[in-house]
């Protein structure tokens, strides 16, 4: 199987949920194995979508390099990942990913729009070695090796609304597209102002979440289980940020960010692939600090030759 990026670029902007702020979004095409990577459009500032780059994880995924922060990045990277998109550049013109109708259904629409490009690299596919087990109590992710990935979920909540939700899921296009895809963020009203107060929820509005009153939702729902549906649309999501489809059966209860950023976390170390990642980073900074040095010089080192 072959990587993929998209065929062309495409722009897109909106309002934060958590900062309130319009943001500008364009994603672009990007080279074999070069994976997600989010450039800040004022600074420059390039953050690869790895888990070492997430620097919050509280309501939302943020990523973050030196000073520069990009939130809310998980509906655009779930996406991607369900279009078996490999390889893309975002450039962010604001702090954070726009909410758009608070699903991800407007980037699947935007990437289906650019087309997609099928690379001359290999997929490389991430298999678990072993089981693991993140969390306690009732809040939990048990994953164990499979031969493809499948994500089963249960959600409890004592809302009206809610209740106990169960779904098993093994992604496809199609499936995802359809039954995933479209399942909006949620929160409480009763929770708005102290999460306003904390910097949270200031561009949340019934256009871009289900917001949940005493006895049921303010605004209708696409689907009867739909916040099951979009906790598994943030997982993967955040699974995305390992950089490489992952075969295994993640089972998980009563989630959320943090949680599956000691997922992702606990993978990556069991996979080793942080060992790689550090060697990667190490290796471009020293790429980095030559031609830095090369510039002070006086030498413009010709594309394709090393400066010694």
């Amino acid at each position: 199987m072959r990587q993929h990026t998209i065929r062309k670029p495409v722009s897109i902007e909106g309002v934060g949920l958590h900062s309130g702020k319009v943001a500008r979004v364009t994603v672009s095409p990007a080279p074999p194995d070069a994976g997600v990577v989010f450039k800040e459009r004022a600074t420059g500032e390039r953050i690869p979508a790895r888990p070492e780059s997430v620097v919050n994880s509280h309501y939302a995924t943020t990523l973050g390099a030196n000073a520069t922060r990009i939130q809310t990045v998980e509906h655009l990277m779930a996406a991607a990942a369900g279009l078996g998109i490999d390889n893309i550049e975002i450039e962010v013109d604001g702090p954070e990913i726009p909410a758009l109708d608070g699903s991800a259904k407007p980037f699947v629409a935007l990437l289906a729009f650019a087309g997609r490009v099928q690379q001359s690299a290999r997929r490389r596919m991430l298999s678990l070695p072993c089981p693991l087990r993140v969390g306690g109590a009732g809040r939990w992710i048990h994953i164990v090796p499979s031969d493809t990935l499948r994500i089963s979920y249960t959600l409890d909540n004592d809302h009206p609304a809610i209740g106990t939700q169960v779904l098993s899921w093994s992604p496809s296009e199609r499936s995802f597209v359809e039954e995933f895809a479209p399942a909006r963020t949620y929160g409480f009203l009763r929770d708005l102002g102290l999460m306003r107060k904390n910097g949270l929820a200031r561009g949340g509005s019934l256009d871009n979440a289900i917001v949940l009153g005493n006895s049921g939702a303010l605004n209708g729902l696409r689907y009867r289980d739909e916040f099951v549906r979009h906790k598994i649309l943030d997982l993967l999501g955040d699974l995305a940020l390992l950089g490489r489809p992952l075969r295994a059966h993640v089972i998980a209860r009563n989630g959320g960010h943090a949680l599956n950023l000691e997922l992702v976390l606990a993978v990556q170390r069991a996979a080793g692939l942080e060992r790689r990642a550090a060697a990667t980073a190490s290796a471009t900074a020293a790429e980095e600090a030559a031609r830095e040095a090369a510039q002070r010089e006086g030498f413009v080192p010709a594309p394709g030759l090393v400066t010694i």
